[in-house]
């Protein structure tokens, strides 16, 4: 049995709520992630009280908040790092704020796109200046907002997170409407801290000016984490895994349906709630799998794990196409063009398309170990750390460091579970 860390995307909105929130909370296995330092480092900065305790996936942080209004302005730029969801959330915070902001990061978020959050920010009454108008660093000239009705032209669950959070600065009721579900976590969050949201099939909405309370709150394992070591059970033959305390929110884990859907064997157990989240333990063991499609609505609810999945195509029967997948290409590294250049060095057939890939199945070959450019992509690092394992000889990983963006034990803990 193992545990994975906290879910970043949910530690992220914990802790930037309790900041926003009066008086005294405390989250339990926040992650470690680097990713979500960097969000408990803005908020520092920001004014916000914040204590952090113990590591390996469980710290606990509390935050001691002043409400909507109490955040200070920094004399220095915000550091997001190599976090997306630091800057897009934050984005939408410091739109309302009452002073001035900037945010930035490293040379791989100052690369990523955010018009795509500026434009609903700008719609609200918003002053953000961007590098080209769709690049860090982004300059905020912070003002009161107002509300909007907006509808999502792309699925994406950090713009929909800004906006709602933009919405409690404003007066009156803010609404996001997305064709496609995308994770909810930040609902569910804002629920859990007092704040008035209401969800009527596609759209959900939010309340301006709450009272947000302070909670006591426990993250749930990473299940984009868990997927790795899902993945690795079933490439070795004789594997039984089971992992302990994992996230299964029904808009995260389609993953899992994804998998079972190919062969897997995959059993949930001891389910329960937790603060509006649902948790539970997953078994899995060894299995020959039959691939598949990718494709449609199921991309949004699947994108973090994409990598894992395409990973996975030479051990399938008829392989793995995905398709509908563009957004991979703006994430930390291209994913499209990674996967492909990596899967190809390991001797994969694979086509590559604008908007995904298909890798040819087990008739193709068995893979061989190679060296493999994470081009500074954590999560191109954990999927071929994992393909690895199956390959014939061995595999060398260029900045398999960058794994700390998101999981700093993840070697230690993989070895330690292959070795089982």
């Amino acid at each position: 049995m193992i545990e994975v860390p906290g879910d970043k995307s949910i530690s992220h909105r914990y802790a930037i709520l309790a900041a926003l929130a009066r008086g005294r909370s405390e989250i339990g296995r926040y992650s470690a992630a680097a990713d979500c330092q960097s969000t408990l480092d803005c908020l520092k900065r920001l004014g916000v009280g914040v204590e952090k305790n113990g590591g390996d996936g469980a710290a606990r942080v509390v935050i001691t908040g002043a409400g909507i209004e109490g955040l200070r302005q920094s004399r220095r730029s915000l550091d997001a790092g190599n976090s997306g969801t630091t800057m897009r959330l934050l984005a939408g915070v410091l739109a309302g704020q009452l002073f001035d902001s900037t945010l930035t990061g490293d040379s791989s978020l100052r690369k990523r796109p955010m018009r795509r959050v500026i434009e609903p920010l700008a719609r609200m009454g918003a002053h953000i200046e961007a590098r080209e108008g769709n690049f860090a660093p982004l300059e905020i000239r912070g003002t009161a907002l107002q509300p909007i009705e907006y509808k999502l032209p792309v699925a994406s669950a950090q713009v929909k997170s800004a906006v709602l959070l933009a919405g409690l600065l404003a007066e009156g009721q803010t609404s996001v409407e997305e064709r496609v579900p995308t994770r909810d976590h930040t609902e569910v969050a804002l629920r859990e801290f007092g704040a008035d949201v209401r969800h009527v099939g596609h759209v959900v909405t939010v309340c301006g000016r709450p009272r947000l309370e302070p909670r006591q709150l426990e993250v749930p394992g990473d299940l984009s984490s868990a997927v790795f070591f899902l993945a690795a059970a079933l490439i070795l033959p004789g594997s039984n895994l089971v992992i302990h305390n994992v996230g299964l929110n029904p808009t995260r884990s389609a993953v899992l349906d994804v998998l079972g859907g190919w062969g897997a064997p995959i059993n949930i157990v001891a389910l329960r709630g937790e603060k509006g989240e649902l948790i539970g333990d997953v078994s899995i063991s060894h299995a020959e799998l039959s691939g598949g499609v990718l494709s449609g609505g199921a991309i949004a609810q699947l994108i973090d794990e994409l990598p894992m999945l395409a990973a996975l195509g030479p051990y399938t029967e008829q392989g793995v196409e995905v398709r509908d997948a563009s957004e991979l290409r703006v994430k930390e590294s291209d994913r499209i063009a990674a996967l492909a250049e990596n899967l190809r060095r390991m001797g994969a057939r694979v086509e590559e398309f604008p908007d995904g890939l298909r890798v040819e199945g087990r008739a193709a070959g068995r893979l061989r170990g190679a060296e493999i450019d994470a081009r500074g992509d954590h999560r191109m690092a954990m999927a071929f750390a994992v393909a690895a394992l199956g390959a014939e000889g061995n595999s060398t990983i260029r900045e398999s460091e960058c794994v700390g963006v998101s999981y700093p034990e993840f070697v230690r803990v993989l070895e330690r579970a292959a070795e089982r």
